[in-house]
């Protein structure tokens, strides 16, 4: 936001609020289905709708994946917790209250480290994580004088990370976000797909002049639902509470939506305190206590994180960082290269491979690695025909890795033999074409010596054509040059 106004007088200060939902089958206090994309109303049952005398039953697999995700955020785990009710009127949450935790929640004080674009890093730290459950949806648009209620999501685990007012930047919110979503995806803790609303976040946002410490007064920009808006929300509202404290202006703290397609914010209503919510212990919930056994359980379970994998990768194979992360943001993409690399004879060349011509086989389909019919060892298997000069890659990628899909024939080098596929040995054959290649065209044969050098290339070519790609190009070059000495 331009305005005229000395922005480098102050700082930003600002703290997200994190929404996870989980993506367990069931709903955090029902055994009603947590599915997205179901037909309005359809996953609902006494307890979704708080008919009298439904009571909500823990579902233990939600408690287990906070627990991962804090401890991937270098949380302290509190293994006695309990839920509160928050009273605050949900016109799409029937019990009026909605039960999350207050001033004990699952997981404390942990922190995340983030990199930045001029490749400096920041620490974050993460104030707690506590459970609760999501509202449904209000739909405002299907009636002219109704609004109509979808309790599908009423229910549905929620996770809320909330971090210390440590951000300073667009930026640095920007990487936390998308640190965060790697790690659930991950940890496969949620999908966090934050078009379906599976990750959301509020930006809290104050300013301060640069030097001092007291905080300003914040305001909560709510349910930012992409990257680009929590940049664009968080440097539109600090420019806005600039041009407001310049001008003499006080900010009120309150509540604000962003809308998107103006890049602006505006005040939906003041800001709540605790004490509006009027937090008590759920009567209906027992405490939650995590027993060692189960927490050391957790923790053995833990597999190692993106970023530990990408720096095992540049360390073992001398890979780029974009090349490290791409396995250590996908798990199968990981799972696939480690079930190859016992097979494969040079190590360096299969990671060349899966991020090289295999990625682009996998982008043209629309297609996951772990759809892909290639089984990691005939992979291997084909590499290696091709790194012994029996195969050219052209062909192992054209013809032979295709029929391994149709065939399913875990034998590669026979299967590369029967199609005809494998590199001609016979000189005398080759010799014949390119002699009938260099009869061809005269002319060219006549620049190249010359001096025109480039048309090596038409004459490699064309061979390689007469020998239905079946023949080592390096040592085509070799005997072609030789004929025109």
């Amino acid at each position: 936001m331009s305005l005229g106004i000395p922005e480098n007088r102050y700082e930003l200060v600002s703290g997200l609020e994190i929404h996870v939902q989980l993506n367990t089958n069931t709903k955090i206090f029902s055994a009603d289905s947590a599915s997205f994309g179901a037909l309005p109303n359809q996953n609902i049952s006494t307890v979704s709708l708080a008919l009298p005398g439904a009571l909500p039953k823990l579902n233990k697999e939600v408690v287990a994946k906070a627990i991962r995700i804090g401890l991937a955020l270098n949380c302290t785990i509190n293994q006695v917790n309990h839920f509160d009710r928050k009273n605050y009127f949900y016109a799409d949450l029937p019990k009026g209250y909605q039960i999350t935790q207050d001033n004990q929640p699952i997981c404390i004080n942990g922190y995340l480290e983030v990199e930045l674009s001029n490749g400096s890093k920041k620490k974050i730290g993460i104030n707690r994580i506590h459970l609760e459950e999501d509202a449904g949806k209000s739909i405002h648009d299907q009636d002219d004088h109704y609004s109509l209620v979808d309790l599908n999501r009423a229910g549905v685990p929620l996770i809320e990370i909330v971090t210390e007012p440590d951000i300073r930047s667009a930026e640095e919110a920007s990487a936390l976000l998308s640190e965060i979503r790697k790690l659930v995806r991950h940890l496969n803790v949620s999908d966090g797909n934050m078009e379906e609303g599976s990750l959301r976040c509020d930006a809290n946002i104050s300013i301060r002049e640069n030097g001092t410490t007291a905080f300003g007064t914040r305001c909560e920009v709510k349910n930012l639902n992409s990257m680009r808006n929590v940049r664009r929300a968080m440097e539109f509202e600090f420019g806005r509470q600039v041009e407001v404290v310049s001008n003499g202006g006080t900010i009120i703290q309150s509540t604000l939506n962003f809308d998107a397609d103006k890049g602006t914010t505006s005040p939906m209503r003041t800001k709540e305190e605790a004490n509006d919510y009027r937090y008590f212990s759920d009567p209906d919930l027992q405490p939650i206590h995590i027993s060692d056994e189960w927490l050391s359980e957790i923790k053995s379970a833990m597999p190692a994180l993106p970023n530990e994998i990408s720096r095992q990768l540049i360390a073992e194979f001398g890979i780029s960082k974009a090349d490290a992360t791409l396995f250590a943001e996908d798990l199968d993409l990981l799972n696939y290269f480690h079930q190859a690399l016992p097979i494969v004879n040079i190590k360096k060349t299969l990671i060349n491979w899966l991020i090289g011509p295999i990625r682009a086989v996998l982008s043209e389909r629309g297609i996951a690695i772990a759809d892909y019919k290639v089984q990691p060892d005939q992979l291997a298997m084909a590499i290696n025909l091709v790194e012994d000069k029996k195969l050219t890659q052209q062909i192992a990628i054209q013809q032979l890795l295709p029929a391994i899909e149709e065939t399913g024939e875990t034998n590669v080098a026979v299967l590369a033999q029967q199609l005809n596929l494998l590199i001609t040995e016979n000189s005398n054959e080759l010799d014949g074409f390119i002699d009938e290649v260099l009869n061809k065209y005269p002319q060219q044969v006549e620049a190249y010596k010359k001096g025109k050098k480039g048309v090596l290339g038409l004459f490699v070519g064309d061979v390689m054509k007469l020998a239905k790609g079946k023949a080592d190009a390096k040592k085509l070059n070799e005997l072609i040059l030789e004929k025109l000495k």
